[in-house]
């Protein structure tokens, strides 16, 4: 059976049965470089990310003072008052309240040139200095046409900056909305293992392990990917919502006062796994068609992300401004929560019509025991009735506890009715099949022999060691990435 693993191409996974290297390479540091490598990348695109948006909002807060400083000086271009006059008191304007002239805190990780949080007033004011400076020694005819012109080009600037940094956002968003996604589902492969043979088969002696390849997660586990992974206490497929954020989600809509009353008296919402837990509690609920509830867990869950990332006082920082009338900050909050409940709509729509039976009577969920590498062949054991061996009787009776189905397909010791009859079960009770045959020896692998005197041979052997080399050379390929 040929099966199409493409559309698995974006997952992170943690896995590495796909993985093959040259022999020469030791195939754990590999896995581990690789592990290394993209939990770097992924690191890095977080921060850039939370760089970007921040820098977004001090550019939003930035254009909107140029707009009113310009709005100033138009209004006034016929006064014979000097146009020093109107700078100073818009300025001023802006110092007047010093909540809203303090620029937010940039999000933990985040680092500026500035040693000291910038004010919007400080920030105008340098921009008007360097107008002038753009003068020089000259003095225009009309000042107040001068300085006009001079705004309206740092505004330009500005606005330029603003455009190529949403989309570079848009594009890192992109990338980390599928990634964080698929990661909430866990879809992929994973590995469990089967006992290879030895020169002389005894098929219920344990030995070395091999690899078989399940087409569905949480089929088996390997003991060597466990200890691989013991370090990963962050691994998305373990995030689920706690019953504190399951409270706060179903809170009536739109009520902030109930909003910031609950985190008053729960401030250990505001962390980040909480976050975490709403927005995969939003994708979960969305792939079971529970659109309200799944776009309120991306409000509260993103709620909870902008009071943790505006600093100390970002509690009170977010509720104030955010039910203060028409205020800006409203505006890109429920912007952030559309584009992220649309995104996470999409993502989910695209995985219900993947797994649709319907659509791809393949893909229905299932679990198949395959041969990792293609020069090894599965072959199935049954255990002897009358063995007076321990360990025999054991996997004889692990064999008798199968339906007839099952018992009859080990018999023909054909691999495909295996599969056939794995097939029709569910993908829990496949799992444990699978593990039992396991445990009871009743699997093995047989290491094909190549004859490197023919010439069929001898090609064989060449295409082996190209894919060899090819893995080795190029890492970053079509190799699945692992958590």
């Amino acid at each position: 059976m040929v099966l199409d693993y493409s559309k698995w191409d974006a997952l992170e996974l943690s896995d590495d049965s796909d993985i093959e290297v040259h022999p020469n390479v030791d195939k754990r540091s590999f896995i581990r470089a690789k592990q290394a490598q993209i939990h770097q990348q992924r690191e890095q695109r977080r921060h850039d990310i939370k760089t970007l948006k921040y820098e977004r909002i001090i550019n939003d807060g930035l254009l909107s003072r140029i707009d009113k400083l310009l709005n100033s000086l138009k209004q006034h271009e016929d006064s014979s008052a000097l146009p020093e006059q109107f700078i100073f008191q818009t300025i001023m304007e802006f110092a007047s309240d010093p909540t809203e002239d303090q620029a937010p805190p940039p999000p933990e990780g985040v680092h500026t040139h500035e040693k000291e949080q910038p004010k919007y007033s400080a920030m105008m004011s340098a921009l008007v200095d360097q107008v002038k400076k753009e003068f020089g020694d000259s003095k225009p005819d009309n000042m107040f046409k001068a300085y006009i012109t001079g705004v309206q080009g740092h505004k330009d600037k500005v606005q330029g900056l603003q455009k190529e940094l949403l989309t570079r956002l848009a594009q890192l968003e992109k990338e980390e909305s599928s990634k964080i996604t698929s990661e909430g589902l866990h879809d992929g492969f994973n590995t469990s293992h089967v006992s290879k043979a030895d020169p002389k088969p005894k098929p219920a002696t344990p030995a070395k392990k091999a690899e078989v390849e399940l087409l569905n997660p949480g089929a088996g586990s390997s003991s060597a990917a466990q200890a691989e992974d013991e370090d990963d206490d962050d691994d998305p497929a373990n995030i689920e919502i706690s019953p504190l954020a399951k409270r706060f989600a179903k809170l009536k809509s739109n009520d902030y006062l109930a909003y910031q009353r609950f985190i008053t008296e729960h401030p250990e919402i505001v962390a980040e796994k909480e976050t975490d837990g709403l927005l995969v509690e939003a994708f979960n609920s969305q792939l079971k068609g529970e659109d309200a509830y799944a776009r309120q867990c991306v409000h509260q869950g993103l709620l909870l992300q902008y009071c943790r990332s505006l600093g100390p006082d970002g509690i009170k920082l977010f509720f104030g401004r955010i039910t203060t009338k028409e205020h800006r900050a409203a505006t890109l909050f429920t912007n952030d929560v559309n584009d992220t409940y649309n995104r996470i709509k999409t993502r989910a729509a695209e995985l219900s019509k993947e797994n649709s039976a319907s659509n791809d009577p393949a893909g229905v969920e299932q679990i198949q025991l395959h041969a990792v590498d293609p020069n090894t062949k599965i072959t199935i054991n049954i255990p002897a009735a009358n063995s007076e061996d321990p360990t025999e009787v054991e996997a004889r009776k692990i064999f008798e506890s199968f339906s007839a189905d099952l018992q009859k397909a080990l018999a023909s010791e054909s691999l495909d009715e295996v599969n056939k009859v794995l097939g029709k079960m569910s993908v829990e009770e496949a799992e444990v099949v699978v593990e039992q045959l396991g445990n009871g020896g009743m699997l093995s692998l047989e290491e094909g022999i190549i004859d490197g005197t023919t010439e069929e041979g001898q090609k064989k052997l060449a295409e082996i060691e190209a894919e060899a080399k090819q893995d080795v050379g190029e890492p970053g390929g079509d190799v699945t990435e692992l958590d």
